[in-house]
């Protein structure tokens, strides 16, 4: 479904309108829940990470007419969504990318051409590869529920513990984050760290430097104040039923 930018425009205002502590301004983020939403999260973390003023849409998703209400800001019918002025974004790699072409203060990937390389690879994997990990642990910020995941989660399990520990192996000694200092890469991995501590998955060092990074993170703890604040419950996801875990 495609929208004009007035139209667009319109949709936001009055959406912000109702959110008396939300101001208007040039950039717009459409997210899901907190409590479920890890796309959402991860862009929510970059804009923060890089000091970029924003307001939020929030729209829960899986109750009532979410569907059509998430069609009015994407024809890809999932979250997040960015609108930067006249343009609309959607996808995180895409988002991420548009922000870092036009806003000079845009949290970057690491300045070294070998180390640029290894973040951007690492981050497509995590986008668009651990199916059966995204399915099994899916985001529950409220939830602490140990399990026993299947074979091929476990295989994907191992897979991200090696990259994390072969980032802190390599650049450990630059900072706390997977290439020392805080990249797009980190954003990528955010939500992982926090399903492992939802679902009491064991990670040993030297990975388990990046989910105390994580969970020391000023702006990860806010985002996961809001989401024990939030009063929706899905019951597919809290019950670790089959269902739509991947939409946001």
């Amino acid at each position: 479904m495609a929208c004009s930018c007035t139209s667009l425009g319109s949709l936001i205002k009055d959406r912000v309108e109702n959110c008396p502590e939300v101001r208007f301004v040039s950039l717009t983020l459409i997210i899901g829940n907190h409590n479920y939403s890890s796309w959402s999260l991860r862009l929510w973390l970059y804009l923060k990470e890089s000091q970029l003023d924003f307001q939020v849409v929030r729209i829960p998703l899986h109750e009532g007419d979410w569907r059509a209400e998430v069609a009015q800001y994407t024809p890809s019918g999932r979250v997040p969504v960015l609108i930067d002025g006249d343009v609309t974004v959607w996808d995180t790699l895409a988002i991420i990318e548009n922000l870092r072409e036009n806003h000079p203060s845009a949290l970057d990937w690491p300045s070294g051409l070998a180390e640029r390389a290894h973040a951007r690879s690492i981050s497509a994997e995590m986008h668009s590869g651990f199916i059966a990990l995204r399915g099994e642990l899916p985001q529950n910020l409220r939830l602490r529920r140990p399990v026993e995941p299947s074979d091929l989660c476990r295989q994907q399990i191992d897979r991200l513990l090696e990259i994390w520990s072969d980032c802190r192996t390599r650049y450990g000694e630059r900072g706390p984050w997977l290439f020392g200092e805080l990249s797009p890469a980190d954003v990528m991995f955010v939500p992982v760290a926090l399903r492992f501590v939802t679902y009491g998955i064991d990670v040993p060092r030297p990975a388990v430097e990046f989910v105390d990074a994580v969970r020391a993170n000023e702006y990860v703890r806010e985002w996961i104040r809001a989401a024990e604040q939030e009063t929706e419950k899905l019951a597919f996801v809290d019950e670790l039923r089959p269902g739509d875990m991947l939409i946001g």
